[in-house]
């Protein structure tokens, strides 16, 4: 049988047809070129569809028996990179099926008995989207063990803070870390309860109606490790907002990756001149040799658009389709496909670059004292001593224009100077206006005392096993 005719008896509309489809129009609307990533979801969703269909009494057990033997010579042919994934056979899914009935006969042409495409390709991308969850979130917990490993690591090395880009307070750098640890650990939580909605079964609901065979589709829904099945056979194919949800997950994930990636670049800056990336993640420059550049950090900045835009796409995709299956919904799958491979590769590269990156603390405490980054200390001091914030807010604000102008920082300032500012100041004020003094002072519930930070890296610790 020649590869079109194969194709044509694939094709179960080709007899209401008079003439073939023109090539232009099979390269248009052929999905197999990327949705034959989708293969080992199809391949366990029709083992769970026949195992049914046997358990029911729709399929004989020698039929059941033939397409098991089949589908796993199948999954061992595209192993081995054997498989001939015809454009013709237009999805991954045609050409498992006739690949199918090529090998074993009329028994695979019995496997589709009591389904669609449209319940099947909706049942193949959750699977698939279900394990990238599962391989994405523990690709996020070895983000953050990387990250609370360097906090504890400098849970005493003081950074200036920044607000609004100018130096604010001192903190920790290990707090600073621990800041996008909290923030990993929200995406990983938002992935996880996006992952009940997409672990739910739509197969049985057929093309868009139900179907009138017997099927017990909590049995295929147990047998694939699904929730739930899906509970109205019109929303089960044509839905896609699992997937869109996923993106807007992966999209946050994406925006604190390049959050970070702002800062990294930042620091390795000469300007900065805070922390230093690994050599195999830099690169230098074409015509100037004294460069290294922050390409990874760029990038990942960079390819956050291209989530974002994935992310709009579908929505965009979604926000006119009628009930129920439409074609528009083929173009589902490659933005979800390249959000979870860049999301994943991002993932990978930054726990293998962050692990390298050097700190100088010196840097880091130079760039502190430029501020007055203690001056809210003093303020507090001033309170403590019975002065209205508002008054103390004022009389420090004095002082810092007096230590500006003589072009030193506010713990400069001699005790005669300070006074002159409110008789109140005495000589312990000096162990307020150091850079430790103001980090140890915030020893509160997720403040960025050292001793704080050390018992936050312990719960992540703890919580990441």
């Amino acid at each position: 049988m020649s590869d079109n005719q194969l194709a044509n008896k694939s094709q179960a509309w080709s007899a209401l047809f008079s003439e073939p489809m023109s090539d232009l129009v099979k390269r248009y609307t052929a999905s197999v070129g990327f949705d034959q990533r989708l293969w080992r979801a199809d391949i366990a969703g029709s083992l769970a569809h026949a195992e049914m269909l046997a358990a029911q009494g729709i399929l004989s057990a020698e039929d059941h028996a033939t397409i098991q033997r089949g589908l796993g010579e199948i999954a061992a042919e595209i192993e081995a990179g054997r498989f001939d994934w015809k454009l013709d056979l237009e999805d991954v899914h045609l050409n498992i099926e006739a690949r199918l009935t090529e090998r074993v006969g009329i028994a695979g042409k019995r496997l589709h008995t009591g389904r669609s495409r449209n319940d099947q390709v909706a049942t193949d991308v959750r699977l698939w989207l279900r394990g990238e969850i599962d391989e994405i979130s523990g690709l996020l917990a070895a983000l953050q063990r990387v990250l609370v490993d360097k906090a504890g690591e400098h849970a005493g090395v003081i950074l200036p803070g920044f607000t609004h880009l100018q130096v604010a307070q001192p903190v920790s750098f290990g707090h600073h870390l621990l800041a996008y640890v909290e923030m990993f650990a929200r995406d990983s939580e938002r992935l996880a309860d996006a992952r009940k909605r997409v672990n739910r079964l739509p197969l049985g609901a057929a093309a868009l109606a139900g179907t009138s065979y017997p099927l017990d589709r909590e049995r295929v829904a147990r047998t694939l490790g699904m929730e739930a099945c899906s509970q109205n056979s019109l929303d089960a194919v044509s839905d896609r907002d699992f997937a869109i949800e996923f993106s807007a997950a992966a999209t946050l994930v994406m925006l604190h990756i390049s959050r970070l990636s702002e800062e990294l670049i930042l620091w390795m800056s000469q300007n900065f001149g805070f922390i230093a990336l690994p050599d195999a993640f830099c690169t230098g420059s074409s015509i100037m040799p004294q460069k290294k550049n922050p390409d990874v950090p760029e990038l990942a900045r960079g390819k956050t658009g291209r989530v974002v835009g994935h992310l709009v796409g579908l929505v965009t995709l979604m926000k006119g389709q009628p009930l129920a299956y439409n074609k528009d919904n083929q173009e589902d799958k490659e933005p979800l496909f390249d959000t979870v491979d860049t999301l994943k590769d991002t993932l990978r590269i930054f726990a293998d670059m962050l692990a390298g990156l050097s700190v100088k603390p010196e840097a880091m405490r130079a760039a502190t004292l430029k501020g007055h980054a203690t001056a809210t200390d003093l303020a507090d001091y001033l309170v403590k001593k019975g002065l209205p914030f508002r008054d103390a807010h004022e009389v420090v604000a004095h002082a810092v224009k007096t230590a500006t102008q003589q072009g030193v920082d506010l713990a400069a300032l001699t005790l005669d100077q300070l006074k002159t500012f409110d008789a109140r100041i005495e000589a312990d004020v000096f162990d307020v206006l150091s850079l430790e003094g103001s980090l140890n002072a915030r020893n509160v519930l997720g403040g960025t005392a050292p001793a704080q930070v050390r018992a936050q890296v312990a719960r992540h610790r703890a919580r990441l096993g």
